[in-house]
């Protein structure tokens, strides 16, 4: 076993044959890990998480945007029975040592150069351990090493008023603002409230922001997000909910739905937050805790959040 940090791997490797990730993140909660990598290709990466998909049993969940990968996945090692264009590539183990976390990566020919020098020339990767180097007909396997992180989810409402502001600007500049202050800002989803609501300044939405932090970082994040909030905001109803995992409780699933179909009222928002845990925080007031919690509900699926389930 060799081990190299990502400048070991650039400087061996520069040939036509490697294409260097973008980067590497990992998040642990509990028994379940969810890997975030964006691929140096955009969707020529699809073929990767196929083969993830149906070739390694301890991932839970796949999805692709673009060139980001998702995988979810749970603790363990579990042998690929890999097979050329079958079952080319896969996780085989993953574990979590105190502050790492080691995911080995396993691949035939190309996906085989993926597993280490690609994967490990990325930016969130501290080293590799070079198990076997892969490329031509060779199996090539890896251990990618990164540092442990948690997911934050983030939902913000009520920021703007009748006739000014835009909730979804406002929320994406704050974390592109946070991300240039060292915070891995990772998504942004629009979640579609009830559109009849009388409350409503116009399109009804509210915003789920995602970030990987490190454990000892999360109150310095939520306390930056209050700051920039508290300076840039135009309403008195500002709110914010906090959600740390990675799964999404079924009953804050269901009250998400609740909200996208009929009214809210705070207090249902602050029994359902109080019981699964999660921080409703009034800003500036309380009113947007309602949309701020729906939108934690259906940050992991974009495509649900926008969706419209009451016409006119």
């Amino acid at each position: 076993m060799e081990i190299l940090k990502p400048e070991d791997l650039k400087e061996r490797y520069n040939d036509p044959w490697i294409a260097p990730y973008e980067k590497e993140i990992t998040m642990v909660d509990g028994d379940t890990v969810e890997i975030i990598e964006y691929h140096p290709c955009i969707s020529g990466s699809n073929w990767l998480v196929k083969q993830y998909e149906h070739s390694s049993p301890l991932i839970i969940k796949t999805s692709r945007d673009g060139n980001k990968h998702d995988f979810i996945c749970k603790i363990g090692k579990s042998p690929l029975k890999l097979k050329a264009s079958y079952n080319a590539a896969g996780i085989e183990a993953i574990s979590v040592e105190g502050d790492e976390v080691k995911v080995t990566h396993a691949g035939l020919a190309g996906a085989g150069v993926g597993a280490a020098m690609c994967r490990g020339m990325g930016d969130g990767v501290k080293y590799v351990e070079l198990l076997q180097e892969g490329g031509g007909s060779k199996l090539g396997k890896a251990n990618v090493v990164t540092p442990k992180m948690e997911k934050v989810v983030i939902g913000v409402d009520d920021t703007d008023v009748k006739d000014k502001g835009a909730t979804w600007t406002m929320a994406h500049n704050m974390g592109v603002e946070l991300k240039n202050e060292g915070f891995e800002y990772l998504d942004h989803v629009i979640c579609q409230l009830y559109p009849k609501n009388p409350h409503k300044t116009q399109n009804c939405v509210s915003i789920a922001l995602t970030f990987a932090v490190k454990e000892e970082d999360k109150d310095k994040l939520i306390n930056r997000v209050i700051e920039i909030l508290k300076r840039d905001t135009l309403s008195d109803k500002t709110a914010i909910a906090v959600k740390t995992g990675i799964g999404i409780p079924d009953k804050l699933r269901d009250y998400a739905h609740k909200t996208k179909t009929g009214m809210m009222d705070v207090e249902t928002a602050e029994k359902v937050a109080n019981e699964l845990g999660i921080d409703l925080i009034a800003v500036t007031g309380d009113h947007g805790k309602i949309g701020a919690l729906a939108a934690c509900g259906l940050y992991d699926d974009p495509d649900e959040a926008v969706k419209i389930y009451s016409r006119e």
